[in-house]
């Protein structure tokens, strides 16, 4: 069992299953990505760097890239889904899930820029 299979056994099962779905699509991109502990939320690495954080929170998910430049590239889009955002995070509600099309996109453009 990983610490994020850990981690996530402490919430709340509707906030779970969103964060697995998360989880998995990133793991489908990134099948030899690390799991840790980063910032007191599950996080991603690939080649030492982190590139994926996830976490639930009252009212939202949040989704950290572990890069501002995600969030200007994909501004335009999380704004027509009606997200909020900032420098480094996504809010999703729960019940607006992130399109798994989107993730994979943030994903895969965060993973090129790591060396």
């Amino acid at each position: 069992m990983s610490v994020i299979d850990e981690y996530l056994k402490k919430i709340e099962p509707s906030k779970r299953k969103q964060l697995i779905k998360i989880r998995e699509i990133a793991m489908q991109i990134i099948p030899t990505a690390t799991e840790t502990i980063s910032y007191g939320m599950p996080t991603l690495q690939y080649n030492g760097k982190s590139f994926l954080g996830f976490d639930a929170h009252i009212n939202h998910l949040g989704i950290y890239p572990y890069g501002g430049e995600e969030i200007t590239i994909f501004k335009e889009k999380l704004t027509k889904l009606n997200f909020k955002f900032s420098k480094g995070a996504i809010q999703i509600l729960y019940e607006n899930p992130i399109p798994k099309n989107l993730l994979r996109e943030i994903i895969q453009h965060r993973i090129k820029r790591i060396p």
